[in-house]
């Protein structure tokens, strides 16, 4: 299997650069296809062997095996490239067919190795792991997806210290990728003992650690701990999404600063009282700060904490209120909560502290509700481009919107980032606005 997988990565490699000569023959360029996919090939391979691109793992998850393929084909083009140029060989290739070479050959890698991955279960008849369960006890699992299931006492006796007992738990686990050990509390560290030579990865179920769902193992001094929460983004990843934000929010401030000069001069003009309207909501790290938005109701019937969701036909929202908060216009004076930091582009949406839904506040509803506060919240959101907007009637509509914002947190990336921002030119007029 990783025979055919490394054979069909060196194919796509030179058919990369073959198709790129015939999109680009001209003159010497034509010829050189071959000499550039013979430079590639064995750089790619070692990159490639050396990234873990062929590891057993790739064939359970064909996106890590994607995207290994592809970072091993960048550090190889840029290796390739950097010899090229140390010993003074660049001139001799044609840079359009390098160009166009490279951007095949990554299509392909992706197309062929999303395939063929994907098709590798039905190939080898079943996951390629071979995992075993020992149960030492009466511990309930759920037998499905192990190799081999093993009771402690046939062929293995847990109790017996004895070079026997090894050299039966030896063979009994000779073609294993993966041991797991069902046992109970008190047996735990026995097995911790005779697990720990057997030299391919081994866990013990613990159960109990169900309800604290810990994302690892961290450590304080000498004592272990257990990771329960952590920031879903990365100090580069904080830098990239705030260096998004100012340049998207500070462009957007300066195209619509027309737009939202004649919105102040509309809500001045059909009522007393302040233009922006000041709400305290709740932000990244559950830390509260100050939200910025056109007024759009009336000041005598303003609604400082949310409690009450605005209606249809709400008599508290004034006509120029109607029509910003149909048009989303009414929030553009978030863009200056973006620049400051306490608000991002894209994120969950922030919610008024008595917001509610059946009489409910948000938190009493679903206890998962702070964890959406792990990011900044967004002028947009996963949510809303799901059409998960205005009132809150029912315990579904939060539950929905609080699916969509941990989904959100969980794949960040500034491309979907981006996509989300497109998508939401799509519903700034939206049945659910008013």
């Amino acid at each position: 299997m990783h025979a055919c997988l490394i054979a069909l990565d060196i194919l796509c490699i030179f058919a990369g650069f073959f198709i790129a000569s015939l999109i680009y023959e001209r003159g010497a360029a034509g010829g050189q296809w071959l000499s550039a996919a013979v430079a590639f090939a064995p750089v790619y391979i070692l990159v490639a062997l050396n990234g873990h691109a062929y590891a057993t793992q790739v064939i359970e998850d064909p996106g890590k095996g994607v995207i290994r393929s592809l970072q091993a084909f960048v550090t190889a083009a840029a290796l390739v490239l950097l010899i090229a140029f140390y010993f003074k060989t660049s001139e001799s290739f044609s840079r359009v067919t390098i160009a166009i070479g490279t951007g095949v050959t990554a299509v392909l890698l992706v197309i062929v190795r999303d395939r063929f991955l994907r098709s590798a279960r039905w190939i080898l008849g079943g996951s390629p792991y071979s995992v075993v369960l020992i149960t030492d006890g009466s511990q309930a699992i759920a037998p499905g997806g192990f190799s081999v299931i093993i009771a402690a006492n046939d062929p293995i006796e847990a109790a017996e210290d004895s070079p026997g007992m090894f050299d039966q738990l030896a063979v009994a686990l000779e073609d294993a990728d993966r041991v797991v050990v069902a046992c109970s509390v008190e047996r735990r560290l026995n097995w911790v003992r005779i697990l720990k030579g057997v030299g391919i990865q081994s866990e013990i179920l613990a159960p109990e650690l169900l309800e604290l769902a810990p994302l690892g193992l961290g450590q304080w001094g000498d004592a272990p701990t257990m990771v329960v929460a952590d920031g879903p983004l990365s100090t580069f990843d904080s830098f990239v999404k705030r260096s998004f934000d100012i340049a998207v929010a500070g462009f957007a401030l300066l195209v619509l600063a027309p737009v939202m000069l004649l919105t102040a001069l509309a809500i001045k003009l059909e009522s007393r009282g302040p233009v922006l309207f000041v709400q305290t909501r709740i932000g990244q790290g559950n830390r509260m700060f100050k939200v910025l938005k056109f007024r759009s109701m009336r000041v005598e019937k303003s609604d400082g904490e949310g409690q009450t969701s605005a209606s249809r036909e709400d008599d508290r929202i004034t006509r120029v209120g109607k029509f910003i908060r149909k048009t989303s216009i009414d929030e553009l004076p978030q863009l200056i909560n973006v620049l400051v930091g306490d608000m991002s582009c894209v994120g969950p949406r922030p919610h008024a502290l008595g917001s509610r839904a059946e009489d409910k506040l948000f938190w009493e509803i679903d206890e998962r509700y702070w964890h959406r506060h792990a990011a900044k919240p967004g002028l947009t959101g996963l949510a809303q481009v799901r059409g998960f907007r205005g009132a809150t009637v029912r315990e579904s509509d939060l539950t929905y919107r609080l699916q969509a914002d941990l989904e959100y947190l969980s794949h960040w990336s500034i491309w979907k980032d981006i996509k989300i921002m497109v998508m939401t030119l799509g519903v700034l007029v939206h049945k659910n606005a008013y």
